[in-house]
């Protein structure tokens, strides 16, 4: 891998690095949501939930289409959620490790 591609490769980490991204891609690990639906689950402004979504989409993690008066948005990096496992599986050992000192 050369600098590039790894600049590349960072652009979309960077996109999943931020809490209200992260809540917003494992809601939609069950199937896609309208955005009145994610924008419920925040207690922000539309525009600034609108602008973690273009983060995302921009990203190519989730696409949007457009039904009736709603944005509904589908989950396209389908890989994203072992992403999202392997940081948790990251987390759990690093509490172990830490338990493991206290005793």
């Amino acid at each position: 891998m050369n600098f590039d591609q790894a600049e590349i490769r960072a652009e979309i980490i960077k996109a999943l690095a931020h809490p209200v991204r992260l809540i917003i891609v494992q809601k939609l690990k069950d199937g896609d949501l309208p955005f009145s639906q994610i924008n419920g689950e925040f207690e922000y402004d539309k525009s600034t939930v609108s602008k973690h979504l273009l983060v995302l989409k921009n990203a190519g993690i989730v696409s949007s289409k457009k039904i009736g008066g709603d944005v509904v948005y589908h989950i396209e990096m389908c890989c994203v959620n072992k992403f999202i496992d392997c940081v948790d599986s990251v987390l759990k050992q690093n509490i172990e490790k830490q338990q493991s000192c206290l005793c």
